[in-house]
């Protein structure tokens, strides 16, 4: 498979960004951008002299949509011997990688300028600029942005740095102050808990350590080009494949050792007990839980399930309870329906049985769809899809409760 253009640090510009505009709330004043630079393919966003890129499935990035081009055609290529992959396929693949960029471009992570331009023109003024570009576009660019403008003028984007308070408290990543008591434990936050309950409760800092310090000395090279060469395999895990071949580079296994390392994390520390709330709270901010403890967790459940059962990882890897998630009794797979319904049932506690999140996502009218969008960031535990399918799901089910406003 060929290299794609661009990808991300240790840790995805979008992500660091994301955190920075936690703490230091709205951006910079920047100057405006014209509807008429957001659709021209060749414009590079710049900010405080910087250019904003944006990625496709997470990891992939580019800084002009006219980058992007050369990528889905290099993707669109791939794979031409299989009979399996078929004209038609091929053409899918690049609808949807275009509407996946376009998207990417427009609502970023690091600047709201884009998204502002958008949907504070009209789509006949949007029809209008896109005539007007002289650059090569490839089929369907238009229809995409098209697609795009009327999606957002209609969906808040519910995410830990949104401009809006109540896309910020239906974050996973919002801080619950008195914490939130799910499967006997407390947690400072949803968040907290996704990442926590996937390790196995006797998994300790010790054996993490291990863990990587094998995984660091392995070469995963071919590893990765068994996924890449399997369309059936890729497609469906685009995500998955391009967050483990970020976070398989030997540079990042080490990262992930020193950050435990400088947490102060000791051999004998049991790794989901201390994600759990002790005598202080907010040991790890929810930026800690995604980057250190949920990346992690999420790279060994992958490995374990993409690697063939003659695989020597696999075995190490079910050892330390990596061939699933354990809760109380029941073991639920990594990349199950069962797992992903987790989601469901915190925010059924969050939402149903804590008054003041109730009424936060009671008051969102039930003519705007909840959504959530990360610069085209996935996730293999639980897809945007189901995501957002269950953010409008508790939405129905807190108006329901007594007390909900059933009328808006």
């Amino acid at each position: 498979m060929n290299a794609p253009p661009r990808r991300g640090s240790i840790v995805p510009a979008w992500l660091t960004l994301t955190f920075m505009g936690i703490i230091l709330g709205s951006p910079l004043q920047a100057e405006p951008i014209s509807l008429q630079q957001l659709v021209t393919p060749s414009t590079v966003i710049q900010k405080d002299g910087h250019p904003i890129s944006f990625a496709v499935h997470g990891f992939v990035e580019f800084k002009s949509l006219a980058e992007l081009f050369p990528y889905i055609q290099s993707q669109t290529e791939l794979w031409k011997t299989d009979a399996d992959f078929s004209d038609a396929a091929r053409r899918t693949l690049a609808r949807d990688l275009l509407r996946r960029g376009i998207e990417s471009r427009v609502i970023s992570m690091a600047d709201e300028r884009p998204l502002e331009t958008l949907i504070t023109h009209t789509r006949e003024e949007l029809q209008q600029a896109l005539a007007k570009v002289k650059e090569p576009t490839p089929p369907g660019y238009a229809e995409a942005f098209l697609a795009v403008q009327e999606k957002w003028k209609h969906s808040l984007n519910c995410w830990s740095a949104s401009p809006a308070i109540q896309a910020r408290v239906l974050s996973n990543w919002y801080p619950i102050e008195e914490g939130i008591h799910l499967y006997g434990a407390t947690y400072d936050s949803t968040e907290h808990f996704w990442q926590a309950v996937k390790y196995h409760p006797d998994v300790t800092g010790a054996e993490l350590t291990e863990l990587l310090t094998l995984m660091e000395h392995r070469d995963w090279t071919s590893w990765l080009k068994r996924l890449d060469d399997d369309p059936k395999t890729y497609l469906p895990n685009a995500y998955a494949v391009e967050f483990l071949r970020h976070n398989l580079a030997p540079e990042r296994l080490r990262w992930f050792g020193e950050e435990l390392a400088r947490q102060g994390v000791r051999a004998s520390d049991h790794a989901r007990t201390i994600q759990q709330r002790g005598a202080t709270s907010f040991r790890f901010s929810a930026y800690e839980e995604k980057v250190l403890w949920g990346d992690l967790a999420d790279v060994l459940h992958l490995v374990y399930i993409f690697s063939p059962p003659t695989d020597p990882v696999r075995k190490v890897l079910a050892e330390q309870h990596f061939d699933g998630v354990y809760l109380e009794r029941r073991k639920l797979g990594f990349i199950s329906a069962e797992f992903r319904s987790l989601m469901l049932d915190i925010w059924k506690v969050k939402y149903l049985e804590m008054p003041r999140f109730g009424e936060v996502i009671r008051s969102i009218p039930l003519d705007i769809p909840l959504s959530h969008f990360l610069n085209d960031g996935d996730s293999p535990d639980i897809p945007i899809p189901v995501y957002v399918e269950y953010l409008n799901q508790i939405r129905d089910l807190a108006r329901a409760v007594p007390g909900g406003d059933r009328t808006r």
